[in-house]
């Protein structure tokens, strides 16, 4: 088949899809409430369905009374009894595949089931999804007529029972239809190698020589691949390696410290970047529109969705609400029910709606991700447009950072203490020190509360990191590459002394 022909067919397959999002546009309680009623019909037989007895259950305000709230510690006993064999705890139908969780950097991994039905009308469907929003808003691509170059994790095999876990990302390259398979570089060889560094390489070599139209992968990683691209290919930009690359889709971690870099490697006016939001327990939400900045809640996944306010987070009086009880710029933490047997599952993340009709969020951060050790309710997304804002003022660029408390200590103020890996370095710290601190304050009235005439905070310290210290620090930790990110923020010190005693 020619070329310009698949990708005419391929663009009005994918565009037929945009009904159905609208169907869940328009109605969005309703779409909501089918799910969940799917969910707990299909699950009712289960030894979760038989002990909190769904088949009696008429109503969402039931279902929150009936089914608590819970972390993944409170149901991994249930996991690792599927992960042994057993089926029928939380999910109807056959678990094999576990996805691995690196959303975090401790030593002890998270094990999510990932059923049939969740690749299929979750996973499969969101990337269908995410291409249907983009070619609706953007009808002269030509997407299709080359490939997409994919960076994803690895895949190791749980020998015991047959059971498969590895990255999500691995699991779905793993699943995926041929067509697929045909439509990406590098090869599903090539994408599931567990080694890094030669990874790195053996993409490099199979993707140089093809079209490639599209980037897909978590923005940290992905710029490593591509800076690599260019010193292996002594190209300027991007675009002399790939003059057809029109589109970026990256999720994972916040693009914001990583635009202006992004913006030199492809240095189109018109070139397009998409986010998504996805995890291991499912894929969520995707930006719909050029250009902007929040992503549209997909609301037919198999995935019903409540929201912790977090001023009651982990406090006797929270309450999740659903969907149609949320306002407008409140910080929630997100609690999601799947069709892979999750029930009333803490993911660990927070978002703030910045539209209801239709539901738009942004990501915030991560429920343990925080500082809030002094009161000061510090989250990613306020470090995040701190650290834009500063490096436009002084003409830096920052790689990767994480930030702890510095404990008070008799009558010693507390601090934030930051490691900072540039790629830019400013001309003067102190300068860089004072402008992050008043940026800070500007976002965030608790901090601005808590450094007022050094009340409880001190003014920040920062240092400088070594070139490549957090790199070697995953490395250490046998976490390149895939889906492992840099805490960024702790209210502890465990992650910062590390880095610390590397940095010497």
């Amino acid at each position: 088949m020619p070329i310009t022909l698949f990708n005419s067919i391929a663009s009005w397959l994918l565009k037929k899809r945009y009904h159905q999002i609208e169907l869940f546009l328009k109605y969005p309680e309703e779409v909501q409430n089918e799910v969940l009623h799917q969910l707990l019909a299909f699950a009712e037989d289960t030894e979760m369905g038989r002990k909190y007895d769904f088949e009696s259950i008429a109503s969402y305000e039931t279902f929150a009374e009936r089914v608590p709230i819970v972390s993944y510690e409170e149901v991994e006993p249930m996991i690792e009894r599927s992960r042994r064999g057993e089926q029928n705890i939380f999910w109807p139908t056959t678990i094999k595949w576990f996805a691995k969780s690196s959303g975090t950097t401790n030593a002890k991994s998270k094990f999510i089931p990932v059923s049939s039905e969740a690749l299929e009308d979750c996973h499969y469907k969101s990337s269908k999804d995410l291409l249907c929003l983009y070619l609706n808003n953007n009808e002269n691509s030509q997407l299709f007529t080359g490939k997409s170059l994919r960076l994803g994790g690895s895949k190791e095999l749980y020998q015991d029972n047959g059971t498969v876990f590895g990255d999500l990302s691995a699991i779905l390259i793993d699943n995926m239809p041929f067509w697929a398979e045909l439509s990406s570089t590098p090869s599903n060889k090539v994408s599931l190698m567990s080694e890094w560094e030669s990874k790195l390489q053996a993409i490099i070599r199979e993707s140089v020589q093809e079209n490639v139209t599209s980037l897909a992968g978590v923005p940290s990683w992905m710029l490593v691949l591509l800076n690599n691209v260019l010193e292996q290919t002594g190209k300027e930009h991007l675009f002399q390696v790939w003059a057809n690359l029109e589109v970026y889709f990256h999720g994972g971690v916040s693009f914001n410290p990583y635009k202006d870099q992004y913006s030199r490697l492809l240095p189109r006016k018109n070139f397009n970047y998409y986010e998504i939001y996805n995890a291991s327990e499912g894929f969520f939400a995707i930006q719909d529109r050029n250009n902007a900045d929040d992503l549209l809640l997909m609301l037919d996944y198999g995935i019903f969705y409540e929201f912790i306010p977090m001023e009651t987070y982990g406090t006797s009086g929270q309450v999740a609400l659903p969907l149609w009880k949320v306002t407008v710029n409140r910080n929630y933490a997100v609690v999601i029910t799947t069709n892979a047997g999750l029930w009333r599952y803490k993911i660990g993340d927070t978002v703030r709606f910045t539209s209801i009709n239709p539901y738009r969020i942004k990501i915030t951060g991560r429920t343990k991700h925080h500082i809030n050790v002094f009161g000061e309710e510090l989250i990613i997304e306020n470090a995040e447009e701190a650290l834009k804002t500063i490096c436009k003022k002084t003409g830096s660029e920052i790689k990767d950072y994480t930030v702890a408390p510095i404990f008070m200590e008799g009558k010693e103020k507390g601090a934030h203490e930051w490691i900072i890996e540039f790629r830019k370095a400013p001309e003067e710290l102190a300068y860089f020190t004072e402008i992050l601190d008043n940026a800070l304050k500007s976002l965030n009235s608790d901090y601005e509360a808590k450094r007022y005439n050094n009340i409880t905070l001190k003014l920040p310290k920062v240092h400088i990191a070594r070139e490549n210290l957090f790199y070697d620090w995953l490395k250490s930790k046998d976490k390149l590459g895939g889906q492992h990110k840099i805490p960024r923020l702790s209210n502890k010190r465990d992650y910062i002394e590390e880095l610390l005693q590397m940095n010497k």
